[in-house]
C-alpha cells in the first residue's frame, strides 16, 4: 500500500526539500491549497459561496513544537475570522482545526489546546459560524473529544470529526449521534496499527457505512466527508430512510477533488460545504491528501513527468 510510504514521507526532511524543489510542485499543491494569506485566499471564499457552496477553512500547520507556534496558529484562525465576518456570511463559512496546532503534544498541550481554541470558537460564535475539531491520530481522540465536550457547554454548535477505519468509532459515534451534535465522518488518513484500525478498503467503506446509519438514524446533524461515489449515493438513500430533509446533512469534500460533483450537489439542493485549506506550512497537508488517495499521486506524479 502506498498511503504508509506517502506518510512517511511526510515526516521526512529529505523529502521535503526535494518536493519542494520541483518546479511543477507549486501548481500542483495549488490545485489543493489556493492561497496562502487571507488576502489569497478571500477571492476563493466569495467564488465558492457564489456558486451556492459552504466552506469549511482550514489554516494549515503542523509539528508544532513550541507555545509560540501554537498561539500563532490560534491568531491565524483569529485574523481569519476577522477578515470573514464583514462578508456575513454566516454558518456558510466555518473553521476546521487540528488540536495539534495549538499545542495539545506540548507539556500540559490538553489544557494549553483547549485554552488556545476557545478563543476561536468565541471569535467564530461572535459573527455566527462555528468551528469543527479533526481527528487526528488515535492517541489524542480522548483528548479531543474532552475539548469538545467542554467547548459545547458554551458554544452546542462545535463540531467534531469521527474516523471510520477505527475500532473505537462505532461507539463515538452512537455517543455522538444525541441532539444539536454536528459530526464529520471521514474514514481516515492516518497510519494506524492494526489492533486499533481496520487495514483493508472493503473493511473501512462497510465500517464507514455501518457509522453514517447510526448518524442519520440519530438526532444530531451528520457531515458526509467522502469523495466516493458509492458513498454518497448511500448517504442520499440512509438520509432518505431516515426521513431527513435536505437541510438535515451536509456533504463535505476537499477543495480540488471532484469540483463538478461539489457543483452537481449543490444543484440539487445539497448542502456541499468545500474543505478549503490555505497557508505557508503546506508540505504535510498537501502529502496527506496523496496519502489519502492514490489518484492523486498519480496526477502530481503525471505534472512532474510531463514538465521535466
Amino acid at each position: 500500500m502506498l498511503g504508509p510510504v506517502i506518510l512517511a514521507a511526510s515526516r521526512s526532511d529529505r523529502m521535503r526539500r526535494l518536493i519542494s524543489a520541483a518546479p511543477v510542485t507549486k501548481q500542483v499543491v495549488d490545485r489543493f491549497i489556493p492561497g496562502e494569506t487571507v488576502d489569497e485566499i478571500l477571492p476563493i471564499v466569495r467564488e465558492l459561496t457564489g456558486n451556492g457552496l459552504e466552506l469549511t477553512m482550514d489554516v494549515v500547520g503542523e509539528d508544532i513544537t513550541t507555545r509560540e507556534q501554537a498561539a500563532a496558529a490560534r491568531d491565524a484562525y483569529l485574523e481569519l475570522i476577522g477578515r470573514l465576518g464583514p462578508l456575513e456570511l454566516g454558518t456558510r463559512a466555518e473553521m476546521s482545526v487540528k488540536l495539534s496546532m495549538f499545542g495539545q503534544a506540548l507539556p500540559g498541550g490538553h489544557e494549553l489546546a483547549l485554552a488556545n481554541v476557545r478563543p476561536v470558537v468565541e471569535a467564530a460564535a461572535a459573527i455566527g459560524t462555528t468551528v469543527t475539531l479533526d481527528a487526528e491520530d488515535h492517541t489524542t481522540l480522548d483528548s479531543m473529544f474532552a475539548i469538545h465536550e467542554e467547548l459545547r457547554k458554551d458554544f452546542p454548535q462545535t463540531g467534531c470529526v469521527i474516523q471510520a477505519y477505527l475500532f473505537r468509532t462505532g461507539e463515538d459515534a452512537r455517543r455522538l449521534a444525541a441532539a444539536g451534535s454536528r459530526v464529520r465522518l471521514v474514514k481516515g488518513a492516518y497510519k494506524e496499527p492494526a489492533e486499533v484500525a481496520h487495514q483493508q478498503k472493503h473493511e473501512i467503506d462497510k465500517a464507514y457505512v455501518r457509522i453514517l446509519r447510526t448518524l442519520m438514524e440519530g438526532d444530531g446533524y451528520p457531515m458526509i466527508g467522502s469523495h466516493d461515489p458509492r458513498l454518497i449515493s448511500i448517504a442520499q438513500e440512509l438520509a432518505r430512510t431516515a426521513g431527513r430533509k435536505l437541510d438535515e446533512y451536509e456533504f463535505q469534500m476537499l477543495y480540488g477533488i471532484r469540483g463538478d460533483e461539489h457543483l452537481r450537489l449543490a444543484a440539487e439542493g445539497h448542502r456541499m460545504r468545500v474543505y478549503t485549506a490555505y497557508g505557508t506550512d503546506w508540505y504535510g497537508y498537501f502529502m496527506r491528501r496523496l496519502a489519502e488517495k492514490p489518484a492523486n499521486l498519480g496526477f502530481f506524479l503525471r505534472s512532474m513527468i510531463s514538465h521535466d
